[in-house]
């Protein structure tokens, strides 16, 4: 007699759907840094202007929604060009709504590859940085008593990759309303900074020329946005200073 086939492993099978977005979001990113790179560039951005300005006059609603609904795909995927699609929100349609748009799409965005990250590795790293003890979880219990300083900290110091501001927040556990409240907060400065530059794009498409995009990294702008990442850290540097056994 022919045994029956064993039935399948259901827990492993749960955790093979519940990582296969983040699987697909790493081919895709791979495959748009290899392939879409120069499709997503300033220079995309310069050669196609005029018919962007173009579509965007003649169908602005559907402008709007296409540009967000691109944005969000972009950096939920994790496909490069997130700052050329902020200076081409600031391009089509000027500080405002342009700001508006992209804080929300990227924001949106985010909020969906850290959705992914957390279903797919989050909770199982989580878990077992709980289990394992010592200083991989002293740091994560470290990290839960000062959530807010380090998520707005690592969206406002600039040389934090955007892509690793989203992943890390997923592993170490941190909550989805803190991590949405944090993002679109966080991102505001620069994205204000960046839909500005790109609002001015029509005089040096028109000069054909390039724009400044180290203009974050100017003093100017460079210190005032450190200063914010330092007041992120104020909580955390006065519960250091007080020490461990001081009072609330």
């Amino acid at each position: 007699m022919t045994p029956s086939p064993e039935p399948p492993n259901t827990p492993r099978h749960g955790r093979l759907v519940r990582r296969l977005p983040i699987l697909l979001i790493a081919l895709v990113a791979i495959a748009g840094a290899v392939f879409l790179r120069d499709d997503l560039s300033f220079s995309a951005l310069s050669h196609n202007h005029a018919r962007l300005a173009a579509f965007r006059d003649a169908h602005y609603p559907l402008a709007a929604g296409t540009f967000v609904a691109g944005y969000v795909g972009l950096v939920a995927l994790s496909l490069p060009g997130a700052l050329i699609a902020t200076l081409t929100g600031g391009f089509l349609f000027g500080l405002f709504p342009g700001a508006l748009f992209n804080v929300f799409a990227a924001s949106l965005g985010a909020m969906l590859i850290f959705w992914a990250a957390r279903a797919g590795i989050g909770t199982d790293v989580a878990a077992r940085i709980d289990r394992s003890g010592g200083a991989a979880r002293r740091f994560r219990e470290g990290l839960r008593a000062n959530e807010w300083s380090f998520l707005f900290f690592i969206r406002l110091v600039p040389v934090v990759p955007f892509v690793l501001a989203n992943l890390l927040p997923a592993i170490l556990g941190v909550g989805t309303a803190r991590f949405a409240i944090s993002t679109a907060l966080g991102i505001l400065p620069g994205t204000l900074i960046y839909t500005w530059l790109g609002a001015g794009l029509g005089a040096v498409f028109a000069r054909d020329t390039a724009p400044d995009l180290g203009l974050i990294l100017q003093p100017e702008f460079l210190i005032p946005l450190l200063g914010l990442a330092g007041l992120s850290l104020l909580p955390w540097l006065i519960k250091l200073w007080r020490g461990p056994g001081a009072g609330a």
